[in-house]
């Protein structure tokens, strides 16, 4: 299943070309119920990619160790609330910091300070813009992000 908060996501045509099942939510939903659950019955593990929201506390109870995100950083640096797309970028630039990276990591309550479950890191030459980091990170994101998964999902037996 793929879950998005925007009804207007290229993500959920794609899905939908697949026979994949879509479900579009809204934020006062999401917060304010757990009518979500109903939902995921059956799911095991829910990875998260470019969703800003933070997960709320029923959420994380109800899949212990089982939600997943992606962070365009070296975490537990350039992580938290705001931090997230370029504004890393700028701040690991502005830092002049020589490596960055992604980091792929369990959900809790808070944003990005769930526990780490695999790290890649690339080379930062000095002066290099955030757009070029930006572009190092989303490589090793997408080297790397759908590899940990298969390895998450293939040591996950919730059912």
């Amino acid at each position: 299943m793929v879950i998005s908060n925007r009804s207007t996501a290229p993500v959920l045509d794609m899905a939908a070309g697949f026979g994949v099942e879509t479900l579009v939510i809204k934020r006062e939903e999401f917060y304010q119920t757990e009518q979500l659950l109903d939902s995921l019955k059956g799911i095991d593990l829910l990875v998260l990619a470019g969703f800003l929201w933070l997960i709320p506390g029923y959420l994380v109870q109800a899949y212990p160790q089982g939600i997943v995100n992606i962070h365009p950083a070296l975490l537990p640096q350039y992580g938290g609330k705001g931090m997230y797309g370029m504004n890393v970028h700028r701040a690991v630039s502005k830092a002049e910091e020589t490596e960055s990276g992604m980091t792929i990591h369990y959900v809790n309550e808070h944003y990005d300070e769930g526990q780490i479950i695999f790290q890649a890191r690339c080379p930062i030459i000095p002066g290099e813009a955030p757009e070029q980091i930006a572009k190092k990170v989303l490589a090793l994101e997408h080297e790397h992000f759908a590899p940990v998964i298969e390895q998450l999902l293939l040591k996950t037996d919730r059912s």
